[in-house]
């Protein structure tokens, strides 16, 4: 799987996460992935996704923990 973008969200402050997050997947076009990494299991980033931007991306863990998760999160 190739990726548009990538945010490793411990690189950034708790108040600028979701937001960055959010900015980078409006930025890329659909059909592309953007790439989590994180130092937890983003479920609730997943929740908000559903919420803001329902029916408008795809979710797909590609690492579980324990230390590392990484998700790809698609653009439809």
């Amino acid at each position: 799987m190739e990726f548009a973008a990538k945010v490793n969200v411990p690189d950034y402050a708790p108040k600028d996460k979701h937001p960055t997050i959010f900015r980078t997947f409006d930025s890329i076009n659909s059909g592309e992935f953007l790439e989590l990494v994180n130092d937890h299991d983003p479920r609730p980033l997943q929740y908000q996704f559903m919420m803001e931007r329902n029916d408008q991306f795809t979710w797909e863990y590609l690492e579980e923990g324990p230390e590392v998760w990484r998700v790809a999160i698609g653009k439809k």
